[in-house]
């Protein structure tokens, strides 16, 4: 069980969905802080620390979304895996696309792991308390 606070990123720009997942991880018992970017490109920004982030923290964990504007998720997490300093940050996709094409393409691109977002509010709060549980309490990831 990690013991340290954990650093999600948080790359949605829905708002809705940014709310409830924020609502959802202060729930859990698990010591974390959240960061949230809106866009695909922001995400980039973010994760090289450029373009207003030059403060911004390494993430633990990344929780992206697929349809995102200026850049997509899947280009995202493509870029993420072949970065030497990124590539060992696991990547959620956390999205409403139940699309085969986007799940064998995020699996191509080394997603960690797909979850297909549920509409019904309960059913989304227990979803992100099953990523919290297995990704922040049962599993062990790589330091940055």
């Amino acid at each position: 069980m990690q013991t340290d606070e954990i650093k999600i990123l948080l790359v949605e720009d829905n708002e809705g969905d940014v709310i409830l997942t924020l609502e959802a991880l202060k729930e859990g018992r698990i010591k974390n802080s959240v960061n949230v970017v809106r866009d695909g490109e922001q995400a980039i920004f973010y994760l090289d620390k450029k373009e207003g982030y030059a403060d911004a923290i390494t993430p633990d964990i990344i929780l992206l979304d697929i349809n995102l504007p200026r850049i997509d998720g899947l280009e995202v997490l493509s870029y993420i895996k072949q970065s030497e300093s990124l590539k060992t940050i696991p990547v959620v996709m956390l999205t409403t696309s139940s699309s085969r094409n986007d799940i064998q393409s995020a699996y191509a691109s080394y997603a960690n792991c797909y979850i297909t977002k549920p509409v019904d509010f309960n059913k989304f709060m227990d979803v992100i308390g099953s990523i919290e549980h297995f990704w922040i309490s049962l599993v062990k990831l790589p330091t940055h």
